[in-house]
């Protein structure tokens, strides 16, 4: 029988929801690794939100993790972590249910691309299963100079900015605002190469951004807002992600 808690389980990785306060404590642990050097990472949003781990198996190692936040729609987005950081007025007019994702990391010492896979597989089985409409969050960059990262700014601007009807305004006290000079095709891979995975993945299912990072320096990290509307998702893509979450 399937543990109640089981999302996935797939190859050599399962994702479930965090199912104790030690399960979220150890979900913490691997933020602060992976967020703030040591440090401890705990905010008030962890007790409103579902937390899901990505554990090797079976040694039970947990290689990545990220917590969800359900809204009923863009008129809750006022209880969300973006909302600190920027203007969501526009965003409050979208009537179907969304979900913020928030800290999602991967365990710095495992690079295995299956273990993002099966991160999002699992995410598609909870979004599904919620009726989600939007997905949407907090993509970070390491570090809060835009310097390494001025070709993938740009590149945001030029191809993935947010619709009009959508797009966060400013907010936060410190922002980065992207650059539009026009990218060469060798610029453009590098730009892809500087982008987080969870980015790129946003981007490849037809997710965009706002036209501006937000500079966190309590997290050490450049902040871009990120958007994914469900229903925009090419049929092709989702295929790929339902056949993930179906497991084994």
């Amino acid at each position: 029988m399937a543990e109640p808690d089981m999302l996935l389980n797939r190859g050599r990785y399962r994702a479930r929801l965090a199912a104790s306060a030690a399960d979220v404590a150890a979900a913490q642990a691997l933020r602060a690794q992976c967020f703030r050097s040591g440090c401890t990472d705990s905010d008030a949003f962890d007790s409103e939100c579902c937390h899901v781990l990505v554990e090797e198996q079976p040694g039970g190692a947990l290689v990545c993790c990220f917590r969800l936040l359900l809204l009923e729609s863009g008129a809750e987005l006022a209880r969300s972590y973006s909302a600190q950081f920027y203007d969501l007025t526009a965003l409050q007019a979208f009537e179907g249910r969304m979900a913020e994702l928030g800290r999602f990391c991967i365990h710095p010492n495992w690079q295995d691309a299956d273990i993002l896979r099966v991160a999002w597989g699992a995410m598609t089985g909870l979004v599904d299963g919620q009726g989600v409409q939007m997905l949407f969050g907090c993509s970070s960059f390491a570090g809060i100079s835009a310097a390494p990262y001025a070709e993938a700014l740009a590149l945001l601007r030029q191809r993935h900015l947010a619709p009009a009807q959508w797009r966060p305004g400013i907010k936060a006290p410190e922002v980065v605002c992207f650059g539009a000079e026009p990218l060469r095709e060798a610029e453009t891979k590098k730009a892809l190469q500087k982008m987080p995975p969870l980015l790129r993945t946003y981007l490849l299912m037809g997710g965009w951004v706002s036209d501006h990072a937000v500079v966190d320096r309590q997290m050490n990290t450049l902040h871009v807002f990120t958007g994914l509307e469900i229903g925009a998702i090419p049929d092709t893509r989702k295929r790929l992600l339902r056949a993930v979450a179906g497991g084994d």
